[in-house]
């Protein structure tokens, strides 16, 4: 079920003009800002964007002229572990890695993650529970679920990218709360195995 989900999620994004997904990822990026979730943070974690995929490079360049620290994923592929990376501007050197050719800091300096306010994370699809299909790798899934993580997580998407159910399985872990161009859904009693508790929904569904 999750491989038929990914395919339906990524032929729906890809079918969004890049002119648009630029657009809504802006207005995403807005409704992030004005979170109090945003704004009560110090240290904020983004991603990288694919393409066909929502941007936080708005929200990046909103926590900088707030003063905050930004910090961007950076994956051991061969460890198949994941650390937090502090950049200080879009024009930090950076390489190209991986199969998803997703750009990364040349920096290699970890973050404490204890010390992290609030982690922005990808998906392909999220429902209305908190549960979030990635791309398979599961970086994102090992990375939220260490101890030493308290932070806020907090999904970046399309409204095209809520669905009625993410299927979960093994050690699936679900955000907080979800943020896309149409509405905030925050959720509560979230437990790994994506038993996440029902969201509250602000502003107008997709």
């Amino acid at each position: 079920m999750k491989n038929h989900l990914r395919k339906e999620m990524k032929r729906r994004l890809a079918d969004i003009p890049p002119a648009a997904i630029v657009a809504r990822s802006q207005l995403a990026c807005q409704a992030l800002i004005a979170t109090e979730e945003f704004r009560g943070s110090r240290c904020v974690m983004l991603y990288m964007p694919m393409p066909h995929e929502a941007s936080p490079l708005s929200a990046a360049l909103a926590a900088w002229q707030q003063d905050k620290i930004v910090l961007v994923p950076k994956v051991d592929y061969q460890q198949r572990h994941m650390i937090a990376v502090r950049i200080t501007g879009m024009n930090d050197e950076m390489v190209v890695c991986g199969h998803y050719a997703i750009r990364e800091p040349v920096a290699s300096e970890p973050w404490p993650l204890e010390d992290i306010d609030l982690v922005v994370v990808p998906a392909l699809a999220y429902d209305r529970s908190g549960n979030r299909l990635g791309r398979g790798a599961g970086f994102y899934d090992r990375f939220l679920s260490h101890s030493d993580l308290h932070a806020t997580t907090c999904g970046l998407a399309l409204c095209d990218q809520v669905v009625e159910r993410v299927p979960t399985a093994g050690n699936d872990w679900p955000v907080s709360m979800l943020v896309t161009d149409k509405e905030v859904l925050r959720f509560t009693g979230l437990t790994p195995r994506g038993n996440a508790g029902q969201g509250e929904t602000y502003d107008s569904a997709c």
